[in-house]
């Protein structure tokens, strides 16, 4: 470890780029970590996010003697006595597990995902490790307070742990086929329970084409048009209506299989409550009728502030962000570009966004990049906002809402009858005096803390001059002990001033940039 450190030259700084080469030179466990990472750009700069997508997924494997021995530890019987074969040769390798095609006894073809083995207990060290680093981390990168390795870490072990409890993952796998069941056009592995353990999960082979091939898929008679349509509306279903979405479907996640999309690996996998998904749309609808107001009150109550906010400068950001976007063609928005901006400008307003929130802009970002790569001409606002006009249909209640706005009404012609006596005492507590206005200036504590260090700035610099004028009067009196031919008190004075100058220029220089 010491010695990839020194390759990379850590002293000098991390870079993005530098930070993804040392964790594929670290090894698997550094690999899973960063790509855990590059989802979470909350807690890390968007910068960095980016690069981190880009490490490899597939890594060494290990050996077929090491699955067997895996296979028989966690099923507690002879493979033979399980499966009739077992390809040597893995059909992907990655840092927590590698996959392999199988026969079951009864013919039936399967997929098997094994773990590596001693991963979580490697996976702690390594997290334990990297934690006593944190502090050089911090102090190489230059980040200061901006980057909280700490949590990071905690937030990956977390993540990194219930990503190895492959129960956990065919749970996923259960609730995406029950949410999927009456949509036609799509399917995932269904699991098999009775062969499936926390370190081995037996599931139905998908034996399909990648969503991206996009040549073989036209060679066979598939529309791409179609597809990606289709796969953009499932993943909007998946995020309105259902409330549990695939975390990382990259195209290697995305398979065309007998005119069906397969979503595989839900490894990673998202979970929104109605309210996040009530927001959510809110969300979108306010930033298609351009509505800042609404948008800035839908951040404000998914997220916690850490600071006290500037409303009118969020605001501002707000509508300089959003104007920019709406200025162009509906269907060429970006929208990947734009949810990382609106990260970055949130994170710079010190608004914690819930770890559900930040995986869901993520896994647009990558659901996107996706589209583009199968199908250009889909635009993913389009399709949600089609799919959120068709929920809003679908649930429209006549009678409730009817029931709704005469409730508003009674509420409003109440307290509409409180508002003459409420004028009078106004008027009573004005004409005996009595009125008092509170008007809070918008960053008046920032302004406040300026002028105080400007003042004292200033009051440095008029007593630095002065010593420095008042030693060099004294460097006239001859009758007074002197200092390397200086009179004593203008010895001490000139050393007081060039002190007092110092700290003058380290307040205006160091801290200035601060």
């Amino acid at each position: 470890m010491a010695s990839v450190l020194k390759k990379h030259h850590l002293t000098r700084g991390v870079s993005p780029k530098k930070l993804k080469n040392l964790l594929e030179d670290l090894g698997p466990t550094y690999v899973k970590l960063g790509q855990i990472m590059s989802m979470r750009s909350d807690i890390l700069p968007e910068s960095y996010c980016q690069e981190l997508t880009k490490l490899r997924t597939e890594v060494k494997p290990f050996s077929f003697q090491t699955v067997k021995e895996v296979i028989e530890a966690e099923l507690g019987r002879p493979v033979e006595q399980i499966f009739s074969e077992i390809s040597p040769v893995p059909l992907g390798s990655a840092s927590i597990a590698q996959v392999h095609c199988a026969l079951l006894l009864d013919g039936k073809r399967v997929a098997l995902k094994v773990q590596r083995p001693a991963i979580r207990e490697t996976m702690e060290n390594d997290i334990t490790l990297m934690k006593k680093a944190s502090g050089l981390l911090k102090i190489t990168m230059g980040t200061g307070d901006l980057i909280d390795f700490n949590t990071i870490l905690d937030e990956l072990l977390k993540t990194a742990l219930e990503e190895m409890d492959f129960n956990l993952e065919a749970s996923n796998l259960d609730l995406f086929a029950s949410n999927q069941e009456k949509i036609s056009y799509v399917t995932c592995p269904r699991v098999i329970r009775s062969l499936t353990t926390p370190r081995l999960l037996v599931m139905e082979y998908i034996d399909g084409t990648p969503i991206d091939q996009t040549e073989l898929l036209t060679s066979r008679g598939y529309d791409m048009e179609e597809i990606g349509q289709k796969a953009a509306e499932n993943y909007c279903k998946q995020i309105l209506e259902d409330g549990f979405f695939h975390a990382d479907p990259h195209p290697g996640n995305l398979y065309i299989c007998e005119g069906k999309i397969a979503w595989l690996d839900f490894g990673m996998a998202g979970h929104l409550s109605s309210r996040y998904r009530q927001l959510i749309q809110h969300a979108i609808q306010s930033l298609l009728q351009n509505d800042i107001y609404e948008l800035k009150n839908v951040i404000l109550s998914i997220g916690e502030a850490r600071e006290r906010i500037n409303h009118a400068r969020l605001y501002t950001d707000l509508d300089d962000l959003i104007s920019r976007y709406m200025s162009m063609d509906f269907g060429s928005m970006d929208l990947g570009e734009l949810i990382e901006r609106l990260l970055d400008m949130v994170k710079q307003h010190k608004i914690a966004i819930p770890s559900d929130i930040t995986l869901l802009g993520r896994s647009m970002i990558t659901m996107e990049g996706t589209l583009r790569a199968c199908s250009p001409n889909v635009n993913m606002i389009q399709i949600l906002t089609s799919h959120m006009s068709s929920i809003a249909f679908t649930s429209l209640d006549l009678k409730t809402e009817g029931r709704h706005l005469a409730r508003k009404l009674y509420t409003s012609g109440t307290k509409s009858l409180d508002i003459p006596a409420l004028l009078c005492d106004l008027l009573n507590i004005t004409k005996n005096g009595q009125t008092r206005l509170n008007i809070e200036f918008s960053d008046a504590s920032v302004l406040i803390r300026e002028n105080r260090r400007s003042s004292g700035r200033l009051c440095l610099g008029i007593v630095s001059g002065a010593l420095f004028i008042g030693s060099a009067m004294m460097c006239a009196l001859s009758s007074l002990p002197t200092i390397w031919g200086v009179p004593w008190p203008a010895f001490i004075g000139f050393i007081l001033a060039l002190l007092l100058i110092f700290g003058l220029l380290w307040d205006i220089i160091i801290k200035g940039k601060k």
